[in-house]
């Protein structure tokens, strides 16, 4: 079924990933199916399977179950920027069901800081924003290199993101 949704020439790319993000939602197409496909995939559909989970999350961050999370993390060092920037939104949407094993992710998302891509780097805000909000032992460490990160940050947009987490946090 998600090959068949990702090679359907008739459909746009966003709607390709609203019709995986409701089969995922509805229980027809499970995580562990999605991320199986998307393990082996190209970085374009992989991208767009961690999209579909994405959006999936919004709605339900309990759908991503640590081995979920685990991928996501692991794909935040993919090359491709487009695979980076989803699976840091999937950390952002789940952080706060997986406090106890965040390390990793807050690595992988400070060296997403530095990307040269805005969307990369936009994405590793929401993140790490999310993760400053859950006011964790993390914060110890994540504060000052996020003030750090602010003052470097060149983007108003993404600077924004990070004033409002450490607003929240103050």
């Amino acid at each position: 079924m998600i090959s068949e949704i990702l090679n359907d020439k008739s459909k746009k790319p966003k709607e390709k990933t609203a019709l995986l993000s409701s089969a995922v939602l509805d229980g027809t197409i499970s995580v562990a199916t999605l991320l199986a496909f998307a393990e082996t995939a190209k970085d374009s559909p992989k991208a767009t399977c961690i999209e579909a989970l994405e959006f999936a999350t919004q709605q339900k961050p309990e759908l991503a179950d640590k081995a979920a999370f685990n991928f996501v993390t692991t794909n935040l060092g993919a090359k491709a920027p487009r695979v980076k920037w989803e699976s840091a939104k999937v950390i952002g949407n789940t952080a706060a069901l997986h406090a106890k094993h965040l390390d990793d992710a807050i690595n992988k998302l400070l060296i997403n800081t530095e990307d040269s891509g805005t969307v990369v780097r936009w994405s590793a805000a929401f993140a790490l924003g999310e993760i400053l909000k859950l006011q964790t032992k993390h914060n110890k460490e994540l504060l000052p290199a996020i003030e750090s990160i602010v003052a470097r940050e060149e983007q108003n947009s993404i600077k924004k993101i990070y004033l409002a987490a450490l607003k929240k946090v103050k």
